[in-house]
């Protein structure tokens, strides 16, 4: 049972990305956490080091481009989220936590779009 705010967690994690706030958006994450992201062929990042250098271009890209919370709803074992950027890119990311209260896994694809060249997520 998990006694923390799982949806809480993801609107602090849209907020870091709105404000483009790494530092934070890190510290929403496990320690040995990982991010798969299948936009532009699967691929698969893990521990901070590895989720500092997949977020910190898009950060920078996001308050320029605009970032929108499109969705969001508990899942059957986290939370999913669908987010646009730049009013049109739409992205879903599915979220799944550590016992701790940490993001543990986030999978992110493409959403209600064609296959986009040059991604985001």
């Amino acid at each position: 049972m998990r006694d923390f705010d799982q949806m809480g967690l993801v609107v602090d994690w849209v907020d870091a990305c709105r404000r483009g706030d790494l530092a934070t958006l890190l510290d929403l994450y496990a320690d040995d956490a990982e991010v798969e992201c299948t936009c532009n062929g699967t691929r698969l990042y893990r521990g901070r080091r590895e989720l500092e250098t997949y977020w910190g271009p898009k950060l920078n890209a996001f308050p320029s481009a605009g970032f929108g919370l499109e969705e969001i709803h508990p899942a059957q074992n986290g939370v999913d989220l669908e987010y646009s950027v730049a009013g049109a890119l739409r992205i879903r990311a599915s979220f799944r936590f550590s016992a701790e209260g940490k993001i543990h896994s986030t999978l992110c694809e493409p959403a209600h779009q064609d296959a986009y060249e040059g991604c985001v997520c």
